[in-house]
């Protein structure tokens, strides 16, 4: 209270300091806010490296963002954006990806740059092309943070776009002014930040069979607490695809390899299985961690392959892995859908569960099997939160003692169960 008080008084006395000292002070008080803002990215950062978004409930570090500090969905957008630019990051199989701004990094943790520079500068280098070299967009980071130091966003911007024309003079192709329907094209590619992905042209009525499958997929739906969708339009149509793909590659009806319908191939050691470390390969892809092999192998089209000390299989994953057609219907019956608490995902979009893995010899049957969403499934595989199948019969979750030290079982109530 005395310090508070104390606070309030010179505040209040302001009026008695000197202009020159009042500038002085304002300085003085930019540069702190602004070391504490990027010592709070680096934070953010090394929690998303973490995982703990996942952990927190949330699917995005901006949604832990929007919730976490109350702000607006543009302003967690900046910071997550800002989190993420500045810092290393983790790609698929866990190596380590290089921060897009380090130089950036370094002059935002000395309390020269804010937000907006920032922005003008992570957006500019997020246009830099992948063919040139490390050296060239270092040198090219390096004018615009000088520039930061003494200039705002609107400078940095007109700056960047000069980089960006020196750097690829020709700029991006011209689009394409022949007939606008044109012909299919799907190129799949990989990202310098070591995200896969692809891209590519449809034609129109392909577009808009997709657009028409994947629009209601996409709608928003409320999150565990019940607040509102935190995820943008752009993860929500991401998200919608990956269910997409897993629904329409599960059809018996799409052509398959060998007699079989289309099977994804994940090779691990059999000793980094057992101690569950290590990496697996995952068929197309290539290295994944051992936490995502786990959470594959309880797909019934990816079948592990596990590898002795000199490369030779010893074991093929059984298709009894996967639920009978009768334990599927049953688990429709009895969970509605995802179980987790507050997911009202359908039960099209979700995937059985084993509660004791099968590679911990956990069995394929009802009160070992629970439904759950890409989201969930993930989150139970990464995270401290506990699945189990109650007396009743119904399946209940146990959350992480950081979030509830009680430990109190929590059930689904979106879908129509007793």
């Amino acid at each position: 209270m005395a310090s508070e008080n104390s606070s309030q008084r010179a505040c209040a006395e302001w009026w008695r300091v000197d202009t020159g000292t009042l500038h002085a002070r304002k300085q003085e008080i930019e540069v702190l806010k602004r070391r504490l803002d990027a010592e709070q990215y680096a934070i953010l950062a090394e929690l998303n490296s973490r995982g703990i978004r996942g952990c927190s409930g949330h699917s995005t570090l901006m949604g832990s963002i929007l919730e976490d500090f109350n702000v607006s969905k543009k302003e967690a957008s900046a910071r997550a954006d800002r989190a993420l630019a500045l810092h290393p990051g983790v790609a698929i199989g866990g190596d380590a990806v290089p921060p897009l701004a380090p130089l950036t990094a370094e002059a935002a943790a000395e309390g020269a740059i804010g937000g907006g520079q920032i922005d003008a500068i992570i957006g500019a280098l997020a246009q830099v092309p992948s063919f040139v070299s490390e050296e060239e967009v270092r040198a090219g980071e390096k004018i615009l943070v000088d520039l930061a130091r003494r200039a705002g966003p609107k400078e940095i911007v007109t700056a960047g776009r000069r980089m960006l024309n020196t750097m690829d003079p020709d700029g991006k192709e011209p689009r394409d002014k022949g007939p606008k329907d044109a012909r299919p094209e799907l190129r799949f590619v990989k990202h310098r930040d070591g995200t896969l992905g692809f891209a590519g042209t449809l034609d129109l009525e392909t577009y808009a069979r997709l657009k028409s499958d994947l629009d209601p997929l996409a709608k928003p739906h409320k999150a565990v607490d019940g607040a509102r969708d935190s995820r943008s339009q752009g993860e929500r149509y991401g998200d919608a695809f990956a269910d997409y793909v897993r629904l329409k590659t599960a059809s018996p009806d799409l052509p398959g390899q060998a007699g079989e319908s289309t099977q994804i191939l994940v090779t691990m050691a059999y000793e980094d299985l057992m101690t569950e470390v290590g990496d697996g390969l995952l068929d197309l892809v290539g290295p994944i961690s051992a936490t995502d092999v786990r959470i594959l192998a309880c797909d019934a089209r990816i079948r592990p392959v596990v590898l002795s000390g000199a490369g030779q299989p010893l074991d093929v994953g059984r298709s009894s892995r996967s639920a009978t057609t009768p334990q599927k219907h049953a688990l429709k019956i009895r969970d509605g859908g995802c179980s987790f608490p507050g997911c009202d995902m359908p039960v099209q979009r979700c995937t059985a569960h084993h509660i004791v893995f099968w590679r911990h010899r956990g069995e394929t049957k009802i009160d070992n099997l629970v439904l759950l969403c890409t989201k969930h499934h993930r989150l139970i595989h990464k995270s401290e939160w506990k699945v189990q199948i109650a007396q009743d019969g119904l399946p209940e979750f146990i959350a992480p003692a950081y979030l509830d030290p009680t430990g109190e079982p929590r059930r689904n109530t979106m879908h129509l169960r007793v």
